[in-house]
Order: structure tokens, then sequence, then C-alpha cells
């Protein structure tokens, strides 16, 4: 074939290459994958004139990689294991849909061994390094033996072959506590425990086995010395198939919870030129001890002095990618075709030039406010900061989309660029707070949790006005025939004969701020406008809502005062969103709609979301104390013991292993021993 001119966002003095290629050739690729990994890469494949092809389970039919794909396959139920964890069905979409590739994105089948293997027998270009890289650095043991010979620095711990209890806890205890306990396989912080003294290892152990059986079927472990308040720093690398391999500086994603990162930058705060010239070739030296091709990461933990250790290497791209691509002007997945098709790199590490700072924030389903729990359940009010060239969304959902049970709770990404590190996280506080959603950690996340998540300040009597007359003018759509009745009892109004217009009369209404009750006498004046008394102030409002890009506007003046904040009522909540911040004003819910309280049946443990519960450690019948651990709930790729509420007897055991309990269902019946001795004298 003729030469062709490789041509990168340019920065300074880039090298272009120019080649013949004619060994590969990739016009259609599979995406072996779900969600926003799957929308990144079908933007960089349709941008170079490739085909995409989406795979999806029952969960996904309808979608937004689904849709966005050229063309879409059906591979079975929900759960991952018999869907986008099932070689066989991936590989007979690859083959029934003429697909030149497959690209495993992140997670599922992305740093598998035999999945790479497999497409390479079928003839399908496997989007990623060779299965023996993915093979020596997906084991932790055999990788930190090839990273000491290869002059990669590395941290003491145990790698044997002998996994019984006795023994890795004998060299937890000669390791000294605390130590990290990890799957030898994976990533993505599965299988990772922190056992802090001898009295937990075992109860650590038996839970990061378990995780560690989900997440990849294997349960091998290895024992490490836990770095106290350490940061965890990573090199973007890239090898080709002709033994080129770069470094695309490093990224620092301390901040973590679960072991899972949340927030990103690039490069990392406070290092300096030579740390970073020592962490990009250490990171090179790496990739080519096992020959690696494609993109990947070598991860570092670094303590206080800047001196960094080997941690491990994902041998896939990763969540974070984008904040690299953001300081060097590339698009990583078009390297990644480029590179699987045969091509060289199209930079030497010259080439590439760092330029300014960029922050990704991760958008979870989960809930700060109750241990960061995963929410399972349909996003029903999104709205997000607009793109531009400095600002990115990554997403693979949209408004009114379910958010599954079955999968990682991360919906969508927030990238952000700026001139420095100051700028850049300018940018990242502005756009987070345009990014408003409502669904019905190393150690920083709870050292700063008071700063990240301040006890929200009580809403000014101006905000509950401004509350009180959106739930008025809703309440008048729903009485002029736009929704439902008034007379909904959900209604705070629903007492009252409904909408009245320039007729003056006085109405009472309670409202939920917070722990808090407040009283609101509301006056309609004739003028159309609202005298409202909230505690001795008597507050003079008007105001109107208005639509505007399918969003609701309250348009309102309080006692002079005008504001336009975002207006969303969902079920009983008004949500009131503005660039200072958001506001939520309940209506309280009669105790008949409330449904059963309390901790669940007979004073038991109830599911705290939905999930499968996979393991149950009790019986009818036994005594348990008060954080006895009851179940073991596997929900959205995370593992959750469920813990006795209080001292008692197991009476009943309401579900068994394999089963899925709803949030909120009563898991076992839990009586006090006095109860129990009452109920068998009867």
């Amino acid at each position: 074939m003729a030469a062709v001119i490789l041509s990168f966002p340019t920065l300074q003095g880039l090298r272009i290459f120019t080649q013949g290629f004619d060994n590969k050739r990739i016009e259609k690729v599979l995406i072996a994958n779900r969600g926003e990994i799957a929308c990144r890469v079908m933007r960089s494949a349709k941008k170079m004139g490739v085909r995409s092809v989406a795979v999806y389970s029952d969960a996904d039919k309808h979608s937004m990689h689904v849709a966005m794909a050229d063309e879409a396959y059906h591979i079975g139920p929900a759960p991952s294991q018999q869907s986008y964890l099932s070689m066989d069905k991936v590989l007979e979409v690859a083959k029934k849909s003429g697909s030149h590739a497959v690209h495993p994105g992140y997670g599922f089948l992305s740093e598998n061994t035999e999945f790479a293997e497999a497409c390479k027998q079928e003839g399908i270009i496997f989007i990623g390094p060779p299965s023996s890289a993915i093979r020596d650095m997906g084991i932790k043991s055999t990788s930190k033996h090839i990273m000491s010979a290869a002059g990669v620095p590395i941290i003491g711990g145990y790698h044997g072959e002998d996994q019984s209890n006795e023994k890795l806890q004998a060299e937890a205890v000669r390791i000294g506590y605390p130590v990290m306990i990890k799957a030898v396989r994976g990533g993505g912080g599965k299988g990772m425990r922190i056992a802090r003294s001898d009295s937990d290892f075992l109860e650590q152990l038996e839970s990061a086995r378990r995780e560690a059986r989900k997440s990849f079927n294997d349960d091998v472990m290895l024992i490490e010395k836990f770095v106290e308040d350490p940061r965890h720093v990573e090199v973007q690398v890239f090898g080709d198939m002709h033994g080129n391999a770069v470094y695309l500086f490093e990224r620092d994603c301390s901040v973590q919870r679960r072991h899972q990162k949340i927030i990103e930058e690039a490069p990392g705060p406070g290092i300096s030129p030579e740390v970073r010239r020592k962490l990009g070739e250490a990171a090179v030296r790496a990739a080519k001890a096992v020959n690696y091709v494609g993109a990947g990461t070598v991860e570092f933990i670094m303590d206080a002095q800047h001196n960094f250790y080997f941690m491990e290497m994902n041998t896939r791209l990763q969540v974070e990618h984008p904040v690299s691509e953001m300081i060097t002007g590339t698009d990583l997945v078009e390297w990644q075709l480029r590179v699987a098709a045969g091509e060289r790199l199209p930079l030497l590490q010259e080439d590439i030039m760092l330029r300014g700072h960029s922050f990704e924030a991760r958008i979870y389903a989960e809930d700060p406010n109750n241990d960061f729990l995963p929410g399972a359940g349909p996003l029903l009010h999104l709205s997000t900061p607009s793109p531009d060239q400095h600002t990115r969304i990554e997403t693979g959902v949209r408004e009114g989309d379910e958010v599954s049970a079955h999968y990682d709770p991360m919906i969508a990404k927030l990238v952000v660029w700026g001139e420095d590190r100051s700028a850049a996280l300018k940018k990242l506080r502005y756009c987070l707070r345009q990014y408003n959603l409502q669904q019905s950690i190393t150690s920083f996340i709870p050292q700063h949790y008071a700063d990240l998540f301040p006890t929200p300040k009580a809403p000014s009597g101006a905000t509950i006005c401004q509350a009180a007359l959106g739930l008025i003018l809703q309440e008048r759509n729903h009485t002029l025939g736009f929704t439902q009745s008034s007379t909904d009892p959900f209604s705070p109004f629903g007492s009252s004969s409904g909408w009245r217009n320039n007729i003056l009369f006085n109405r009472n209404v309670t409202l939920q701020v917070g722990d808090k009750k407040v009283d609101v006498v509301i006056m309609y004046n004739q003028d159309g406008s609202y005298s409202m008394q909230v505690g001795d102030e008597v507050n003079h409002v008007t105001g109107e809502v208005e639509m505007e890009g399918g969003a609701s506007f309250l348009h309102c003046t309080v006692n002079g005062v005008k504001s336009r904040p975002k207006l969303v009522i969902l079920d009983n909540t008004v949500h009131l969103f503005s660039t200072e911040g958001s506001s939520q004003v309940s209506v309280p819910v009669p105790k008949y709609r409330a449904g059963v309280g309390g901790s669940g049946a007979q004073g038991g443990a109830v599911a705290p979301m939905t999930g499968t519960i996979e393991k149950v450690l009790v019986k009818a019948g036994d005594k348990v104390t008060v954080g006895d651990p009851l179940m073991v709930m596997i929900a959205m790729k995370m593992e959750h013991t469920i813990r006795a509420p209080k001292s008692g007897v197991i009476k009943k055991v309401l579900f068994s292993e394999g089963s899925q309990a709803n949030r909120h269902a009563p898991l076992v019946e839990l009586v006090e021993e006095e109860e129990q001795a009452e109920g068998s004298s009867q």
C-alpha cells in the first residue's frame, strides 16, 4: 500500500512518521464492554471511520452504548458472568459481525489472558498487549519478580505459594501490621483488604478471597506492608510492535474510597522534573521487560519523601486515561487502534510535551451520606455542564436510564483542563456545581470528610419560600390538568380545595428541612404574589417556572432579591440547584404511606441496597451480638457484610445464598432473648 502520514495534535516540534503498512486492517471493531468506556471507544472509532459493534445484556437493552453503535448484539442475562464475561458469546458475535478486532475496554475481559489468546487463535485482533504480558503482570507475585530484575523499585511482602491461613497470618505478623491483603490477579480495588491487627486478619483475608473468586475466579493472595498515608502515583505508558515504548507522564490518584479512585489529576502535584523523569523511565523499563504493546499503566506507591515503589501494572486502558490525553494533546484510543494494526508509535519520547493540568472526577450512583453505598434505580434527573475543548463528559447514561445493580456504580466522568493546577481545580469546582444528579478511600476521604461533605447549612427562609413557591406552581399546573389532581394525598396542599386565583386566603403548610419540620403560612394576594411567613418573618414572594433546554427554572423574587435556581421536584422532595450549591426541602410523608420503618422485620437487619446474597453466616436459633456478621451481599461489583443491629436470637433467615434481595428488604428476623423466652412459654 502507499505510504500514509499519521498526524496527531501538535504541541512543539512533533515528529511526523511516514510508513507503509500492509499487515493488518481494522475496519470494524467489537467493543466487549458497556457504559461510558464503550461509548468512549466508539467516539474515536467513528472519528477514524471504523465501524463499531456493541454487545449488551438484558439489563442494557436500551442503553446509550447500544444506541451509539453501528451494530448491536444481545449476549445474555444481566449477570456479567452470563454476558460480558462470557468469552464464547463475545467471540461468537465477533465472528458473526465480521469484526476485525475486539476492544475490551477496562474491567470484564480486558486483562483475561485466555480471552486474548482465544482472539489470536480465531484470527481476531485483540486490542491490548500480548497474552504473555497480561499473564506476567496480572499475577502480582510474578510481576514483582520481573520488576525487581528490571531495576524497578518494589515494596517488601510475601508472594509465596503456601496459601494456608496459618502461613499468610504468620507472614503478616513478620511483616508487621498494618498489612495489605491483595488478590494476585485483577485490579480496580477488587480482592483488596487492609488488616490492622492480628485479630481482624482472618476476617479480612476471607472477605478478600470471596471478592477475588467472584471477580477473577482466583483467590490466591499476597501480603504487603501497608504504607500509611501514601500517594498513589501511576504512569501512562505505550508500546508498539516494533520495540518502542514511551511514557505520557504521571497521574496522581490518591483520592480513593474502598481502594477505588474517585479523583485523578495529571501531572502529579509537587513532583519535581527529576522525580517525574525517574518515574517515567522506571515505567518504560517495566513495559519493555514484558515486551509490552498498547496502552498500559504502571502504578507506584509514593511516600512523603517521594520515594516510589512498584505496586502493579494494569495491562489495559485506565478509567483515568483522559487526564493524560488532556495534558499531552493525544487520543489514546486512536493510538490503540493504530498500534494494534501494526503501526509504529506516532511520537517519540522527546516529542511528547507536557502542557497544563487536568482533573477527572468520577460520577457515581452512590450516597456519601450513607457510607457511599451504591444505589441502583432510574436516573430521575440528570443535567451536566456544557462540554468544550477544555471540558469533557465521558458517560454512558442519559436521564431516565436505569442504573443496574449488576454493574459498577460509576456512571460518568467529568474531565477538565487548565493552564495550571489552580485554574484546572477552579474549573473542576465550577463544573461539578453544574453537574446535577438525582436518583429514586486511601484514607483521604475519611480524614477530610468534614471538608468534602460539610454538614449542610439549614436552608434560609428565602430558600424555604422558593421551595414552597415551586410546590404551589406545580400544584397549580396539576389543578389545571397538566399532570394530576391537586387532591393527591402526597401533595402538601392535598387538604385544601386546590389552586385559587385572585382570592385572598391563607393556608398552612408543613415542610421537612433536614431533621426539622418548618411551618409556613401562605397568603395568596390579589395581585398574584404571595406573602409567606416562616417563623417570625413575613416574606413577599413572586415568580413563575420557565422551561429552558428541557429543564425547569424558578424565576422568583423574595423580598426584592431575584434568583433563578433550577427546580426539580421528585417524589416528596424539592431540589433547588444554583451556582452556589443545592438545597433540598421535603414534604413529610404521611405515616400510612411511609411503609414499615425501623430496622426490618422483628428488629432484624435489612438490605442496604439491591443485590445478591453471596453467603449466609447464621441460621435460625443462633445467638448473635451487636456487630456480628449475618450475611455477605454482592451489589454493583462490591461486597458488603450485613451485621446484627442488636444482640438477640435469629428467629428466621429470610434469604438463601444466591437469591436477590431488594433494597430495604428484611434479611432476618431477630428477637431479643427475653422475647424468645416469652414466645416459647406461650
